[in-house]
């Protein structure tokens, strides 16, 4: 338990965290005015897009498609990504942020080749071609192709991926092993263990993940992956006996 002195209600790491969201979500608003556009700078692409940078690995989970987006990333992190830094301390915090969030980041491309593949298995060399090598500057110009195979090729390879929702979703992991017992409120009514909020959650991911609604837009596969990698990295500290409590 917790005394009230020790325990910082706004940790370094969390309080750099929110800054560094706030200040490229509001930059990217403005240079956005400017016809200047930070999300194929920084958002992640996959690796047959024209605007795909390594860096992109890391830039992506600093950046948000929109106010909502931002804000409920942020306050998730600051809910209970504060205590998993008391209780860690800042170093260990930050690593397991970037392993969660670049994990997650891993396991979106993975996901996003294998339909990549499935897709061009089922059109021409020709036609896949064609996407590669001209549909950056088709969607870049709010275009897309009348073929709807070619179109969605298109969308998987030159949509971006933005938010820090796959370190979120770690930390939420870790929150629920350290504190399994510990009542969430969802919707701020309905109380639950923490340890069932975190399973339902990974298993509604999951789900909505396979069942591949082209309306979605959520990127649930690198939910999972914050969470799968989270739990690897929590267990490789369990073993070498890094105190994980």
């Amino acid at each position: 338990m917790f005394q009230n002195s020790s325990f910082n209600q706004l940790p370094d790491v969390i309080k750099n965290l929110l800054i560094i969201n706030a200040l490229l979500f509001f930059a990217s608003i403005s240079l956005d005015s400017f016809g200047l556009n930070l999300d194929k700078l920084l958002a992640l692409h996959q690796f047959q897009s024209k605007n795909f940078l390594p860096i992109q690995l890391i830039t992506h989970f600093f950046m948000h498609a929109n106010f909502t987006h931002l804000f409920w990333n942020m306050f998730a992190l600051w809910m209970f990504g504060k205590v998993l830094e008391n209780i860690w301390g800042s170093k260990r915090f930050l690593i397991y942020y970037f392993v969660t969030a670049i994990g997650a980041a891993c396991l979106h491309l993975i996901v996003g080749q294998f339909e990549i593949i499935e897709i061009k298995n089922q059109l021409s060399q020709f036609e896949s071609e064609t996407v590669l090598t001209e549909g950056t500057e088709v969607y870049n110009n709010n275009q897309n192709y009348t073929n709807a195979l070619m179109a969605k090729l298109n969308l998987l390879v030159n949509t971006p991926t933005v938010g820090a929702s796959g370190a979120v979703f770690g930390i939420l992991l870790a929150f629920g092993m350290l504190f399994p017992n510990t009542l969430l409120y969802v919707f701020f009514a309905i109380p639950i263990k923490a340890k069932y909020f975190v399973f339902f959650y990974g298993i509604i991911e999951l789900y909505l993940g396979l069942s591949n609604n082209p309306n979605d837009n959520v990127a649930h596969f690198a939910h999972l992956g914050g969470m799968l990698f989270g739990y690897i990295l929590l267990k490789y500290w369990q073993k070498n006996k890094n105190h994980f409590y």
